[in-house]
């Protein structure tokens, strides 16, 4: 079934096209991620299809029978209600009763929950209401009396997200679901649940997102908006890559031969005879169709990075016997940590267990409670934080950048002025006197970038990098972080950009506990899993028959028909799943290639995850077989 049709869509902003003539289709079941540069009109085309902006030039239909469910950068909610009145805000029998229901448990009311209880049963509501309790447990939304103008951004990002999720799964059953950038603000553990959620549920999904794991585990299609056109890929991102690579190539040398033959038909273009014959006409005609292909340019500006790093002396950072707390939560508890030059530490942990926090302490921004902090004489640190670009007034980008220095030193040699540092990050001269209040979510993160790097930092503190950064920056980034000589600290729920880049990991498991893991986010990940799954075993050994028999007894129930199909399926897939297990480990071990291990340790974390789910199911059935 045909959800979306589109036909030559063009749209601009001022005198610049975001896109041009693009047409396209989305099918019933498509799950496809849409990337292109900052400022190239991705949110624009999202907020097209769900019908919030116009096309200049253009038709969209939209398939009568299909709902348009739009998850923006922005969320809108009624300010001054509550988290419960803004999830559930469709009027609908099923969802005032699931309301009244969380109400009443949020405020203890035993008379209001007996009265909620009834008009469940009666609506059958209990399935519905389950979903919704996984999704806001999942995502860590617990205080729904809370207003939602009280809220910090990352909460409301949270609710918006629920609120989407709850909303596609009550509307009807042909539901497009668009997405712009669903993993900003998540912890790892909510990103994960979100893959995994989104890859079960039969949805049909248009998303932009920078996390290449979660693009590939999510997506089988890849869009791209390029140099005002539309370009299609099936497949996963390092098939994107190859790809576009060798789209790029043959585009090049499709203008290098009209380049070849405008030379040739310009020659004779000059000559031709005053009496223009049929055969000489359409060579005429051809020649301008030549001509536009030879002058054709293929845009592929790269950002780039260059900085002289001050000097980085033998003593970087020491923390010492470090605490820190609010109230009942424990952020640090005896923390002890010597920092050495050239190192690439990951932050890891669920959002509210004091990663950032403990960056600031590190960097003399908050104290601590009790411990040291010694920072060597020669380190500056580059603090790229959440808190994103801060400025007091608006002001032209050119200005801004100057406001900290009129000349940047580089690490060959010679300095750049301020206006060619910023050609160097992709503002061309016209968009540097764009004031900062008009620059996109990207533009914005990639000026705060440039004016940490203009202090020459040696220490640089990334927290949560990634959000809004599109993936061509992303990966130039890498590349630059990857040869950078000084101290790395990143605080990120990207999977891929940690893994590509850190040495090993500060876990941050709450209460104060801070455990180093010698490896990147995908090792720990399978180690944790390979743990999970000791544990488990463990657990059984601890229910059989010769291990409780000083327990209180179990009470005898038989299989349903159901139950007895399930165990017996569970028991065939669980070897199949360990033997799996162990083949991709043992690959591991061989010398593959990076695209390789990427692939084999998705696959083995799914497989952990289905092993941890199936061998909890087999232990609850097998108390009655």
């Amino acid at each position: 079934m045909h959800y979306v049709s589109a036909e030559e869509l063009t749209k601009s902003f001022g005198a610049e096209p975001l896109f041009k003539n693009i047409s396209f289709h989305i099918s019933e079941g498509d799950k496809i991620a849409l990337i292109a540069r900052n400022g190239f009109g991705k949110s624009t085309l999202l907020k097209i299809l769900a019908g919030k902006e116009t096309v200049d030039e253009g038709e969209v239909w939209v398939h009568k029978n299909v709902t348009v469910a739009l998850f923006e950068q922005d969320p809108k909610f009624e300010e001054h209600k509550t988290v419960l009145e803004n999830i559930f805000h469709i009027n609908h029998p099923v969802i005032a009763a699931i309301k009244e229901y969380e109400n009443a448990i949020e405020l203890n009311d035993e008379k209001g929950l007996s009265s909620s209880l009834i008009k469940m049963d009666e609506l059958n509501a209990w399935e519905f209401e389950s979903n919704v309790k996984q999704i806001l447990g999942k995502l860590n939304i617990h205080h729904l009396q809370s207003k939602i103008n009280e809220l910090s951004g990352g909460q409301r990002k949270r609710i918006a997200l629920a609120q989407t999720l709850i909303d596609i799964g009550f509307e009807h059953q042909h539901t497009l679901l668009i997405m712009d950038e669903p993993t900003n603000h998540l912890d790892i553990s909510m990103v994960e649940w979100l893959e995994h959620y989104l890859s079960a549920q039969h949805v049909t999904l248009l998303l932009v997102t920078h996390d290449r794991y979660f693009l590939d585990n999510v997506c089988n299609e890849i869009w791209e908006i390029d140099n005002e056109k539309l370009y299609t890929y099936k497949g996963d991102y390092a098939n994107y890559l190859e790809k576009k690579a060798a789209r790029i190539e043959n585009e090049l040398a499709n203008i290098d031969k009209a380049k070849n033959i405008y030379r040739r038909e310009l020659e004779w273009m000059r000559k031709q005879p005053k009496a223009r014959t049929t055969k000489s006409k359409s060579r005429i005609d051809a020649f301008a169709e030549t001509e536009q292909k030879a002058k054709q340019k293929i845009v592929d500006a790269q950002m780039q990075l260059q900085i002289k790093m001050s000097r980085l002396g033998g003593k970087i950072a020491e923390m010492k016997k470090v605490y820190k707390a609010y109230g009942d939560t424990i952020i640090l508890k005896g923390f002890d940590y010597s920092f050495n030059k050239g190192e690439r530490i990951g932050v890891i942990g669920k959002n509210g267990v004091g990663k950032s926090t403990f960056i600031n302490i590190l960097q003399g921004i908050e104290q601590p409670d009790s411990g040291k902090i010694n920072v060597g004489d020669t380190v500056v640190f580059g603090n790229f934080s959440q808190q994103g670009l801060v400025f007091k007034e608006d002001m032209r980008v050119i200005e801004y950048v100057k406001a900290f220095a009129e000349n940047f030193p580089l690490a060959k040699g010679g300095s750049l002025s301020a206006a060619q540092f910023l050609e160097l990050f992709l503002f061309t001269p016209e968009k540097q006197y764009t004031y900062l209040s008009s620059l996109s979510g990207g533009e914005k993160k990639r000026l705060q970038l440039l004016t940490i790097l203009f202090r020459n930092p040696n220490f640089l503190i990334l927290d949560e990098p990634t959000n809004d950064l599109d993936l061509p920056t992303l990966s130039v980034l890498e590349n630059f972080l990857t040869d950078f000589p000084g101290c790395v600290l990143i605080v990120s729920h990207d999977r891929y950009f940690m893994d590509k880049l850190v040495d090993h990991l500060f876990v941050f498991e709450g209460e104060g506990i801070i455990k180093d893991f010698p490896g990147n986010y995908t090792q720990y990940r399978i180690e944790e899993g390979q743990q999970s799954t000791i544990n488990r075993q463990q657990l059984t050994e601890e229910i059989k028959p010769d291990n409780i028999s000083n327990q209180s007894p179990i009470v005898n129930r038989k299989f349903s028909y159901k139950e007895k199909r399930e165990f017996e399926q569970l028991e065939k897939e669980i070897p199949e799943l360990e033997e799996e297990k162990k083949n991709l480990t043992e690959k591991l071990s061989n010398n593959i290639s990076y695209e390789e291990i990427t692939s084999v340790s998705e696959r083995l974390l799914l497989i952990n995850s289905m092993l941890e789910q199936k061998e909890m199911r087999w232990l609850e059935l097998s108390e009655f077989a």
